[in-house]
C-alpha cells in the first residue's frame, strides 16, 4: 500500500525546490543584465503568481507590500536605489513543501552611505500553482540595516 501523503510531500518538496532554485538563478542573471530599468522583468516573472505578495519590513527604505509583478518591479527599483551592493553569499533551504523557509547570508554595500555590512535574512516562501505566491522576509536588526543605509548628515 503507498502512502500517498509522503508523496505528496515529497512531490510539493521537489517542486518548491525547483522554483527556488530557478527564481533565485533567474534573479541573478536579471541583476547581472542590469536589473531594474535595464533587464526585462519577464525573465523572473514566470516564478511569481501574478498576484505575488512580497511582505518588508516598515522599517527598511524599501519597506511596506508590494502586489503583484507591477508590485515587484517597483520593489526591485526601490532595492536598487538603496543598495550598490547586495550579494547573497550563502543560503540554506531549511524547509520546502507548500511553504518553505530559505536562511541567507547577505554581503551589502549601501548606496547612500557607502557602508558595507553583513546580515542573515529568514524568508518563508509559500506557493500557489507552483509559483511563489506570498514571501515574508525577516531582518535581524532592521534598525542597523536603516541605519547603514541613511545618507550621512552634514554637519
Amino acid at each position: 500500500m503507498t502512502d500517498v501523503s509522503t508523496n505528496a510531500s515529497t512531490t510539493e518538496t521537489t517542486d518548491s525546490m525547483a522554483i527556488l532554485t530557478g527564481m533565485y538563478a533567474a534573479e541573478a542573471e536579471y541583476l547581472a543584465a542590469g536589473g531594474p530599468g535595464e533587464a526585462p522583468f519577464d525573465m523572473l516573472a514566470p516564478f511569481f503568481a501574478p498576484d505575488v505578495v512580497l511582505h518588508q519590513a516598515d522599517a527598511l527604505p524599501y519597506g511596506g507590500t508590494w502586489r503583484g509583478h507591477a508590485g515587484l518591479e517597483r520593489f526591485f527599483v526601490e532595492m536598487s536605489r538603496t543598495w550598490d551592493v547586495f550579494d547573497m553569499v550563502e543560503q540554506e533551504f531549511l524547509g520546502t513543501g507548500e511553504t518553505a523557509v530559505v536562511f541567507t547570508r547577505v554581503r551589502a554595500r549601501a548606496r547612500a552611505s557607502g557602508r558595507e555590512l553583513a546580515f542573515p535574512i529568514l524568508q518563508t516562501v509559500a506557493f500557489k500553482d507552483m509559483r511563489i505566491a506570498e514571501v515574508h522576509p525577516f531582518y535581524w536588526d532592521t534598525a542597523a540595516i536603516a541605519a547603514a543605509c541613511a545618507a550621512p548628515t552634514e554637519t
